[in-house]
């Protein structure tokens, strides 16, 4: 049998004040007992520690959770303005497929001949809406593949209109060109006129039914006489029975004749523009009085001249 423990304690006189007496067995139990008390305090310490730490770390993530839920809802709105402005676009390429139209009709180009196609056909059909209207709280893939196959289609779109727009520049400095070298005007401006027609009449000199090539427009002496369309002059001085004579070639098969001048101002070689003045009105050559005898060849043939005065 184990001998007991005996615990005593004194008061402040020096006497007896109490005596406790512990087994060894007991004096271990209470040791055990301590010790679980501790050990459970130091669990329970850590565990709360660790609780708390989770659940600042928690706090933190639903933090970034919420900072992550914002920004895509930021980029949800951003795509749907996107998809709008992309729509927008489509509308504006429309309306210049419209506009291109209306210039192939006004500058008489054929949309349907080689090289001259319009717009959306050099490029694609035109393409669908996106239709942004997605709820925000909808996943925006469907809406993402749908801008990427629409920026896609635009962009060949785009590329073709460049040709096509290119094709219409051509087409219209064509155009430009011819109407700026088709004689319009008359070649006297205001003052003048004429004295007699295209065509067969009576010769004033022979009396012969004879052949007039040309316009005899009639006017004073010194009048200036101006270039009926852009040119280069092919021809300044003179020629027998037509006096002084001023040849200018517009291109395209076309020539302007202009006789009887008194005072020539071009040299061959000169570059002229509609209006610009050639030589002044005379009676060289065989001729009744002052007057520009007028004439226009197309391909190597004369046309009446009253048909390009406009």
């Amino acid at each position: 049998m184990s001998r007991p423990i005996f615990f005593i304690a004194f008061n402040d006189s020096g006497s007896l004040f109490k005596k406790v007496t512990i087994t060894k067995k007991l004096l271990l139990l209470l040791f055990v007992f301590l010790s679980a008390c501790v050990g459970g305090f130091v669990y329970v310490t850590c565990d709360y520690l660790k609780i708390k730490q989770k659940a600042m770390d928690l706090r933190i993530f639903e933090a970034k959770i919420s900072v992550q839920s914002d920004e895509l809802l930021c980029q949800r709105k951003q795509i749907q303005t996107f998809s709008k402005d992309i729509d927008t676009l489509r509308s504006k390429l429309i309306v210049l497929n419209e506009f291109e139209k209306k210039l192939r009709i006004i500058a008489n180009i054929d949309n349907n001949s080689e090289n001259q196609q319009s717009l959306f056909n050099v490029g694609g059909p035109i393409p669908d809406s996106i239709e942004a209207e997605v709820s925000l709280d909808s996943t925006h893939n469907p809406l993402m593949r749908r801008m990427h196959k629409q920026v896609k289609d635009l962009s060949a779109i785009s590329e073709g209109a460049a040709r096509s727009f290119e094709a219409l520049h051509k087409q219209c400095e064509k155009q430009r060109n011819l109407l700026a070298a088709t004689p319009s005007i008359r070649p006297i401006e205001k003052v003048g006129w004429t004295s007699s027609g295209f065509g067969y009449r009576k010769s004033p000199f022979t009396g012969r039914r004879t052949f007039h090539n040309g316009l005899d427009i009639s006017a004073k002496k010194g009048q200036p006489i101006i270039a009926t369309a852009d040119g280069i002059v092919k021809f300044s001085g003179k020629k027998r029975l037509m006096g002084k004579t001023v040849v200018i070639d517009h291109g395209h098969g076309m020539l302007t004749i202009y006789g009887h001048a008194d005072k020539l101002m071009v040299k061959k070689g000169d570059r002229l523009k509609r209006g610009d003045s050639i030589a002044t009105v005379g009676s060289t050559g065989r001729t009744t009085g002052p007057h520009v005898h007028y004439s226009i060849k197309i391909n190597g043939l004369y046309v009446n001249p009253a048909k390009y005065i406009f």
